[in-house]
């Protein structure tokens, strides 16, 4: 207890496309680390279904929503005393899926500049996290996964649609220097199912918080 106790306080984030495993591992950190861990709240977003049915016409509808989930969520988060592990955050929204519908032609200009206002707005008031985990991987992985869960509304996405959010994160994480970032190839890590790749993912997150030790006393 008192190796937990010396560690600061960490706000890690998960990044990553759909499908490749960013509720899984906040669910494994929360385990392995005794983190708090927030996830993303798909079942109660009204507008996801309508969203993947119609772009057009549920695109700006179903990012405000996300827009005002996150930011709520950032604002729990920077009231919680203790480590935290986040699914998604606020500006990976605005960079990879906002911005990308705007590339596509699915955001107006006009609805871009009215979601870029907000954001702009909200995120003068939130804190950054300490460390971005960014889990990268092909899209015939990130399908592979996809058709593995039973989420019907994932289904019809289009690999072309991956491969472009793909794209938007690396274009988006070449720049980003709010905090560190840690890149993880997981093609071959399937530490969904794996113990040791479970093992090594959650030893290098530990090298780069401070919670190594704790993790060679979780795996003994």
């Amino acid at each position: 207890m008192e190796q937990v106790r010396a560690v600061r306080r960490q706000h890690v984030t998960i990044a990553g496309n759909i499908g490749v495993g960013k509720s899984t591992l906040v669910s494994i950190l929360a385990e392995d680390f005794g983190w708090q861990p927030y996830y993303e709240l798909v079942a109660e977003h009204p507008y996801l279904d309508d969203y993947y049915a119609d772009r057009e016409r549920w695109g700006f509808h179903s990012q405000i929503w996300f827009l005002s989930q996150r930011y709520e969520q950032h604002q729990e988060i920077a009231d919680t005393p203790v480590s935290v592990c986040q699914d998604r955050s606020i500006y990976e929204d605005y960079e990879v899926f906002v911005k990308g519908l705007l590339e596509q032609g699915i955001f107006s200009h006009r609805d871009f500049r009215t979601y870029r206002r907000l954001f702009q707005a909200l995120v003068r008031g939130i804190h950054p996290p300490t460390l971005m985990v960014y889990l990268q991987a092909s899209v015939p992985t990130l399908l592979q996964r996809i058709n593995g869960r039973s989420r019907a509304y994932e289904r019809s996405i289009p690999a072309a649609y991956l491969e472009h959010l793909n794209c938007r994160y690396d274009e988006w994480l070449r720049r980003f220097e709010l905090c560190p970032v840690l890149t993880i190839e997981t093609d071959t890590l399937d530490f969904a199912h794996d113990v040791q790749a479970r093992r090594e993912i959650v030893e290098l997150i530990g090298q780069h918080t401070g919670m190594r030790g704790i993790v060679q006393e979780r795996f003994i």
